[in-house]
């Protein structure tokens, strides 16, 4: 199953639950913002790849930037509308690989919440993160967070409890190949006092933190954050 497939019908149905709370969310990406300076200085232009309900673009837009934001799963780009109400927020169903057409020399690019594994390999990271560095304005900024696994889970490791309630009980489940990670999802909900089962299974591609901050820095961006936050690697890179 693709990444598309996996959202369209199974995670992107349940994916705002299993987050959380969502002002508690945006609230805590909107202090790591203003911890760390990140505020418009020139076109105000931000694009957020694989945006979601807009835990980061809501953020983003309430600190002055007008921004793009960019899924290509429809009910979570619905939510984000309605959490967006009259923010500067532009929102556009599409695949994050095509950034290079989606502004002129933005002056932020985000790409939160572990959605770099999604692309198709490494080579596709590789190019993605070529073709965000070229889109940036000469002094842009970008931030990504992502989760490393460089480190391989193995037996009852593999088995994570996401999230629990009266109504729902979501378990991930990881299976370590080379290049990549399958996942399986696998959420028990409660409907008319029954549980029911829904499983859905996709790749992720095995990022390493190393990795992406060797290809960030060879393509000229310079490291000013390299934290782990919220247990996903999080960089702030600079152009320029």
């Amino acid at each position: 199953m693709t990444v598309k497939e996996h959202y369209d019908n199974h995670l992107g149905h349940f994916y705002s639950w299993m987050t959380g709370d969502f002002h508690t969310k945006t609230n805590e990406f909107k202090r790591f913002l203003t911890d760390n300076f990140i505020r418009p200085t020139s076109n105000k232009t931000a694009i957020d790849l694989g945006a979601g309900h807009g835990l980061q673009s809501i953020p983003l837009a309430e600190v002055g930037f007008k921004v793009l934001a960019i899924d290509f799963n429809q009910l979570l780009l619905d939510e984000l509308k309605v959490n967006a109400y009259d923010l500067d927020i532009t929102v556009i169903k599409d695949d994050i690989k095509n950034v290079v057409t989606f502004a002129d020399k933005p002056e932020l690019i985000i790409c939160c919440g572990d959605t770099l594994s999604h692309l198709g390999n490494k080579i596709e990271v590789k190019t993605f993160i070529l073709d965000t560095v070229k889109s940036l304005d000469k002094n842009g900024k970008l931030i990504l967070s992502f989760r490393d696994y460089s480190t391989k889970l193995a037996g009852k490791d593999r088995f994570i409890p996401v999230k629990s309630d009266d109504t729902k009980i979501l378990t991930c489940i990881l299976d370590y190949e080379d290049e990549f990670v399958n996942v399986t999802d696998l959420l028990y909900e409660k409907t008319n006092d029954v549980w029911i089962q829904k499983v859905s299974t996709y790749k992720k591609v095995r990022l390493l933190a190393s990795e992406v901050v060797g290809q960030l820095e060879a393509n000229g961006m310079t490291i000013k954050f390299n934290q782990i936050v919220n247990r996903l690697t999080t960089i702030i890179a600079s152009k320029g």
